[in-house]
């Protein structure tokens, strides 16, 4: 199964704010998954998303 990871938990993760996150999805900037209500974000495409940045 899929590492997913919070908004809290990617925000440690890259060492940056909640509303930083929360700007990033709204510019559809970061690859994320909703689930029902929320905000998921799996650990390998987020890795993968850092490389090519």
């Amino acid at each position: 199964m899929a590492d997913l990871m919070t908004v809290r938990e990617v925000a440690e993760y890259l060492r940056v704010t909640q509303k930083t996150i929360y700007r990033l999805l709204q510019r559809n900037a970061i690859p994320a998954l909703k689930v029902s209500h929320s905000w998921r974000f799996d650990k390998s495409s987020i890795d993968e998303w850092l490389r090519k940045s």
